[in-house]
């Protein structure tokens, strides 16, 4: 496939303004790619050079990819510099500046080709990388006409600005290799929630056919795409939920880790949002393979940073200050020791174990690890009643977790990558309170500040994830909670997301100052959820017209690093909150009774 005709579906992708208008445009383009460059396609089109997991980055700054339009395009620094401040957009700059005839012919210029230009400057390290990196991407500029050169700069920026996220994706490779029946979408969703990997299902459904998914296996090196747990108001309704009985654990207040051990070799740690952490708890590297008796094995835990005299479990603020950190990783340990709570078995040798109940993975995790004073398992207990479920709680609370969660002793627990459900619930101690659980929300815009906030943002607008429908709902205007030091970084760190139209995927009834792109999520707390029919959470799900919107809400100083965009609240739970709420006001004859029923209960045990 030539590249000039990717980005030119590229540019249709990015004007549709309907998820199934996209979504055609995405399957014509499978369709019209060979077999062999399947996976770099996937790839280029989330932006990527190889899966999250592999953490392959370009290395190259804004200020080097302005070098280069310089070189090849001949502008004088000044003029990009000031095509720059008037569009907001790099790649535009670029677009702008090549609008001549190209220096010389990209007709033959295949999507390989470019994949592998890329892969050139991102392998390039050492003295000397910095000049490397702006010649290689020259080369690509000088060989491109306008549009390419769009995308080629924005893809350089990390900002293809697509609006294409992997529920579309999935969506397109169903219609496209296995004719949109469900059975098929569920297959392709299945091999990619094993492996993490787009570009390798792709490639094995253009090779083999949906029947040749099953050769995509739970893999040490390739994490596994985290379970997900609904929420209960009470611990009488997570018990209702559980059929009467079910393992409660402690919820700890830190990092989700997937921690995959080799046969041979150091392990690895991944995050939920797939990025490896390996470097950044280089202790818990040292540790595991002591704590796990047979190898290779894939298990899941919390890391929790713990008081270095006490031994106490300290709160997310404090793990959060080993998060991203490349130097002093000596200090930082003794500053801030982790512990990692283990509560899940995936992989143990070559047994995909996340097949089995629930009860049976407990049992062999228990088995498996021999404890240690970094490696714990997490503390559980099997409750049949609420007097021993309150008991559990309470002890949570006191030991320094933020609440429990419960899991299913029922057949047919299994692990479920990348699935939210019931089979998992938590219930936190702020769930007590009318809405003083905190929601994460999802930035999509941002208002201007005026008075003392004059010259940054002044609030932002949040949105909640709504996974049927594949975009962002908003529900509220935070402007609360941020202090001086939050308000003078936001613009630089939402400068990534920026963009100068409402991003596809993005549904409200207000225009901020400046759109964002989602990808930046915030914890945020409020009062109470209302009505409103300037927001789009579950719009219509209680009264025609209106949807929810966060009365006073107020930015936790949280920001969830730990947690990408799809992941954030959703609109489902939204609607459950609002239902759960203690003081509610009495239906209008506008309402719907009972806006949706839950999720059928589990079997009585």
């Amino acid at each position: 496939m030539k590249f000039s005709d990717l980005v030119l579906a590229y540019d249709r992708i990015e004007t549709a303004t309907r998820r199934l208008e996209m979504r055609g445009l995405l399957v014509d383009l499978l369709r019209a790619a060979e077999p062999v460059e399947l996976p770099e396609l996937l790839y280029l089109s989330q932006g990527l050079l190889r899966p999250e997991y592999e953490s392959v980055e370009l290395g190259i700054a804004g200020s080097l990819v302005q070098r280069a339009i310089v070189e090849a395009t001949g502008t004088p620094t000044e003029a990009v510099r000031a095509s720059v401040r008037e569009t907001g957009d790099l790649g535009l700059t670029a677009q702008r500046l090549l609008l001549g005839p190209p220096a010389r012919s990209s007709a033959g210029r295949s999507v390989r080709d470019v994949y592998e230009g890329f892969a050139a400057i991102a392998r390039a390290a050492g003295p000397g990388s910095q000049e490397a990196k702006v010649a290689g991407l020259v080369d690509l500029l000088r060989g491109a006409g306008p549009v390419e050169a769009k995308y080629l700069v924005r893809f350089a920026v990390g900002q293809l600005r697509l609006g294409v996220r992997e529920t579309t994706l999935l969506d397109a490779l169903a219609t496209a290799f296995g004719e949109g029946a469900a059975d098929a979408r569920g297959a392709i969703e299945a091999s990619f929630n094993a492996s993490s990997d787009l570009g390798l299902v792709a490639g094995v459904l253009a090779r083999h056919g949906v029947a040749g998914l099953a050769e995509i296996r739970v893999t040490v090196g390739r994490p596994v795409r985290a379970m997900l747990a609904e929420r209960a108001t009470d611990l009488t309704e997570l018990l209702d939920r559980m059929g009467g009985r079910t393992a409660l654990e402690y919820k700890y207040d830190g990092l989700r880790i997937q921690a995959h051990l080799p046969r041979d070799g150091p392990a690895r740690l991944f995050s939920r949002r797939l990025e490896d952490l390996s470097a950044q708890f280089p202790e818990l590297v040292g540790e595991l393979p002591k704590a796990i008796g047979r190898r290779p094995a894939i298990v899941e835990g919390e890391c929790v940073a713990v008081d270095p005299g006490t031994g106490e479990l300290e709160p997310f603020q404090e793990i959060s200050r080993r998060r991203g950190r490349k130097y002093d990783l000596d200090r930082m340990q003794s500053e801030v020791p982790v512990r990692l709570f283990l509560f899940d078995l995936l992989l143990e040798g070559d047994e995909r174990t996340l097949e089995l109940d629930f009860d049976e993975r407990r049992r062999r995790l228990e088995k498996l690890v021999t404890e240690t004073d970094r490696v714990a398992l997490a503390t559980q207990e099997v409750v049949a009643d609420l007097p021993a479920a309150t008991a559990f709680f309470d002890r949570a609370i006191l030991d320094g977790c933020e609440g429990v969660m419960a899991k299913s002793l029922a057949p047919g627990s299994r692990y479920r990558a990348g699935a939210r459900g019931f089979w998992w619930i938590k219930y936190k101690r702020e769930y007590t309170h009318t809405i003083g659980d905190s929601i994460d929300g999802v930035v999509v815009g941002a208002f201007f500040g005026r008075g003392r906030r004059a010259g940054t943002y002044g609030a932002l607008l949040a949105a909640v994830y709504n996974p049927k429908e594949d975009r962002f709902e908003s529900f509220c205007k935070v402007g609360s909670g941020f202090d001086d030091a939050m308000l003078k970084e936001l613009p630089g760190r939402l400068a990534p997301y920026r963009t100068d139209t409402a991003p596809a995927g993005v549904a409200t009834g207000l225009v901020p100052d400046v759109w964002m792109r989602p990808g930046l999520v915030l914890e945020i707390r409020g009062a109470e959820l209302s009505l409103s029919p300037n927001h789009r959470a579950g719009f219509g799900r209680i009264r025609p017209g209106a949807g929810f919107a966060l009365r006073f809400p107020r930015f936790t100083g949280r920001f969830r690093d730990d947690k990408s965009a799809s992941e954030a609240t959703t609109a489902e739970e939204l609607l459950a909150l609002y239902n759960s709420q203690v003081r509610r006001a009495t239906p209008t004859d506008g309402e719907r009774a009972g806006a949706e029923p839950p999720e059928p209960l589990h079997p009585k045990a």
